[in-house]
């Protein structure tokens, strides 16, 4: 018990440091935004999207998931070869690495290495359930066997990519998986690979503290934590997907992944612009992370463009996008 209140207090040291630690915006609107119900983008819409994105300053796109259709597999890649490169509009003169989505197996795996290869800068995302009740009701297999599964992806994604590739590794439906044996999986995907490690609420079950707290539990008992960058992955269902993103950057988080206006399958994903404004607002209360590189000043661009051609009206009440977001009668 005392190790555990000793290695609780490391890591609040390290979560609070003076120097601020890099927060890693990464943007899943063309692809979990995307799976919003009736949104459809075209290629070219995407592909302005993308741009958009690039030049305010996002550092991950995750663009689509190449194995669905030829369709995404040309829009991934079109977005590697003409926004991968781009600097334009950039402070940190960085191009915005681009990412895509594959199940773990190496059909999809090399389909999305195939689509992202084209960039400066790009990513593989795969992913495997770990929940009791989606590995018996969804995949028909035991604990030890989705140890093995996610190894072989993370294993065969860094033969694509090389020794020093960029590979994240989420567990889907981490929310409602038992956490020792979270951490068995997720330290052995790091030994062989990963890089970055998302930690999805997949159904929108989790509420701010308990989220909060499952980092700060995962990371202090996993082998190899300090080795990668902890993300999180927040869904809206009860409303709390931009509380529990924030929790989760206090647990440890140093990567979030959001969509413009919150879009996303169901009641949506953590909005991106609710996260950089609270961010900005309230720095005092987050001065042990900086996301500098974000130009807010495009996010009502981004938000206006993202209805525009997806369909999706943004109610209202929106925080900040909103219309009436800074009116009131009397």
């Amino acid at each position: 018990m005392l190790s555990r209140i000793f290695s609780s207090a490391r890591l609040h040291a390290r979560a609070f440091s003076t120097k601020p630690q890099k927060l890693i915006i990464f943007d899943t609107t063309l692809r979990d935004g995307e799976q919003s119900p009736g949104a459809t983008l075209t290629t070219d819409e995407k592909i302005k999207i993308a741009g958009l994105l690039s030049r305010m300053g996002v550092d991950v796109c995750e663009a689509g998931f190449p194995i669905a259709s030829p369709g995404d597999f040309e829009a991934v890649t079109r977005i590697a070869k003409e926004i991968g490169p781009n600097v334009e509009g950039r402070s940190s003169g960085i191009p915005m690495r681009i990412c895509g989505l594959s199940r773990a197996n190496e059909k999809d795996i090399r389909r999305c290495y195939n689509a992202v290869k084209h960039a400066p800068l790009h990513r593989i995302h795969t992913f495997l359930a770990t929940s009791d009740i989606h590995l018996e009701h969804k995949l028909n297999m035991t604990r030890s066997e989705c140890i093995d599964k996610c190894v072989e992806a993370v294993s065969y994604a860094k033969s694509l990519l090389g020794e020093n590739g960029d590979i994240e590794f989420s567990p889907e439906d981490a929310g409602r998986s038992d956490k020792d044996f979270l951490c068995d999986v997720l330290a052995a995907v790091i030994e062989a690979g990963a890089t970055t490690l998302n930690i999805p609420d997949t159904v929108g079950y989790t509420v701010p503290r308990e989220y909060g707290d499952m980092f700060e539990y995962l990371i202090q008992g996993t082998q190899g934590a300090d080795k990668v960058v902890w993300s999180t992955h927040c869904h809206n269902d009860l409303g709390l997907a931009t509380a529990n993103t924030l929790e989760g950057i206090r647990g440890g988080a140093r990567q979030v992944e959001v969509t413009v206006n919150g879009i996303g399958e169901r009641a949506g994903n953590t909005a991106i612009e609710e996260v950089a404004m609270a961010l900005r607002t309230r720095p005092q209360m987050y001065d042990y992370v900086e996301c500098s590189n974000l130009d807010i000043s495009c996010i009502t661009r981004a938000s206006r463009m993202v209805s525009s051609f997806t369909g999706i009206s943004v109610q209202p009440n929106k925080a900040i996008v909103g219309a009436n977001a800074f009116a009131h009668e009397v």
